[in-house]
């Protein structure tokens, strides 16, 4: 498809010496406002710092809003039973269902997301996820900064970092030129990585070929039918594996020539509205999040997805005769770029094994969920029942960074890893304890990676965070 074709030969421009603007100074600079972002904020905040958030879209919620990565997904201990076929939650019914392990901000984020009538509680209808309507939550997260004393700068891309008279000084592209936000400790929460690694952190792509996760462009669909979906998911319980179905359909469509898709079946999941659902189905391989030209594609590819399944699900499938897409996403979903390198890289095993830290800042559930990086299939594989894995404080602390920390999904694990702890609860758990490390560094006079852990520890159980017995 036609699209500005990428430099084929190497040459340059040399651009002229500028300055930036000094918009503000502060204790800890967060950038991204996305759940790891936000977490931070507030963490950090509550600890006593001044805090800055910065954001290069003109609403908070990061991939929850800008991408529609929608519902929060299960927090919960996995208690293993039968499926029950033919549930008419949509919501999969086989991540949670045990004991919630993520805490703090995270859940009260979600009450207050509950109160302002922007989302459902965890129950089993809801397969123990929070289905979220992220208008709502793009205010709520403006009230939650602004009850927190945070303050926040929209619309401003971070673009490199530079020291300045022993500070760390970070860039950002804005409408009135390049802005300047001078802080002790800057907490990147852009998901990709992009401070850490202008820092000159260490840091890993993809898996060992370098391939990563497809991205999705998700969309809401007004206009469904949910009896006359339920009855046909009754009627082929076959067809049907918790959120995941439709196989017979798609291969239907797909030898009709209608549907042209990298992936064997369509994903569903319920929001908080009657006669709309989320569909996550779109893939777009072989692209990385970091390179322009890859996501130029991505967008353009995804979208002319989105017309197929939209199309697809009004021809075939009960209950779409009617429906039509109302919204996708800003942007497209990225699910991995960036690694950066800590002092401990968490790995798959770590995962499944629920392994446990001395220095546990956040803690997870949520299975290893590979998307194929290369075309059909994902590879799903559940944390023990009745078990959690711990995430260290080493995972938020960047090698060859050291005004730095690390939240979300571009902290330090290798590929199966990420496929965890990038998710919603985990991303803010592991944010709200990079906001509070680095606010107690600040007052132990230290880097962040020499903070005392079990000072971050005792802040994070008093921000009522859940870390186990170890403190």
């Amino acid at each position: 498809m036609p699209s500005l074709p990428r430099p084929t030969f190497s040459r340059e421009v040399s651009l002229p010496a500028r300055t930036g603007t000094v918009a503000a100074e502060t204790d800890v600079l967060v950038v991204g406002g996305g759940p790891a972002g936000l977490g931070a904020a507030l963490g950090a905040a509550q600890a006593g710092a001044h805090v800055v958030l910065a954001e290069r879209y003109g609403f908070l919620g990061g991939n929850a809003t800008v991408a529609l990565v929608m519902p929060w997904m299960s927090f919960h201990t996995r208690r293993p039973r039968p499926p029950r076929l033919g549930d008419t939650s949509l919501m999969p019914s086989d991540h949670g269902e045990g004991e919630p392990v993520v805490a703090g901000k995270h859940i009260e984020v979600i009450e207050r997301l509950i109160a302002d009538g922007g989302a459902r509680p965890p129950s089993p209808e809801t397969g123990y996820t929070v289905p979220f309507d992220p208008e709502v939550f793009k205010v709520t997260a403006l009230d939650l900064l602004d009850d927190a004393g945070v303050d926040y700068l929209m619309h401003a891309f971070a673009s490199g970092v530079v020291d300045d008279a022993g500070r760390i000084a970070v860039v950002f592209e804005t409408k009135s030129g390049p802005l300047v936000i001078r802080a002790e400790v800057v907490v990147d929460g852009t998901g990709d990585g992009d401070v850490a690694a202008a820092a000159g952190a260490d840091y890993e792509v993809g898996r060992d070929d370098g391939l990563v996760q497809p991205m999705t462009l998700m969309f809401r669909m007004a206009g469904f039918g949910h009896a006359e979906f339920a009855q046909y998911v009754s009627d082929n319980p076959d067809q049907w594996r918790s959120v995941h179905g439709l196989w017979d359909l798609v291969a239907k469509a797909t030898e009709a020539g209608e549907l042209d898709l990298p992936r064997e079946d369509i994903l569903f999941f319920a929001t908080p509205h009657e006669g709309e659902i989320a569909v996550n189905s779109t893939r777009v391989t072989n692209v990385l999040g970091i390179d322009t030209w890859d996501l130029t594609m991505a967008e353009a590819v995804s979208r002319h997805q989105v017309r197929q399944i939209e199309a697809f699900l009004r021809r075939y499938v009960p209950g779409f005769e009617r429906s039509y897409v109302v919204d996708t996403g800003t942007a497209i979903g990225v699910r991995e770029t960036r690694r950066v390198v800590g002092k401990y890289q968490l790995t798959g095993d770590d995962i499944l094994q629920a392994r446990k830290f001395d220095d546990v800042i956040a803690r997870g559930t949520y299975p290893v969920d590979i998307h194929n990086p290369e075309g059909k299939g994902t590879v799903l594989r559940s944390v023990p029942p009745d078990e959690a894995y711990d995430i260290p404080l080493r995972c938020l602390q960047p090698q060859g960074a050291d005004r730095v920390l690390t939240a979300g999904r571009c902290i330090s694990g290798t590929h199966e890893a990420h496929s965890s702890y990038r998710v919603t609860p985990t991303a803010m758990a592991t944010g709200q304890a990079a906001g509070v490390c680095a606010t107690l560094a600040l007052r132990q006079g230290v880097a962040p990676r020499s903070v005392d852990v079990r000072a971050v520890q005792h802040e994070l159980v008093r921000q009522g965070a859940n870390l186990r017995d170890v403190v």
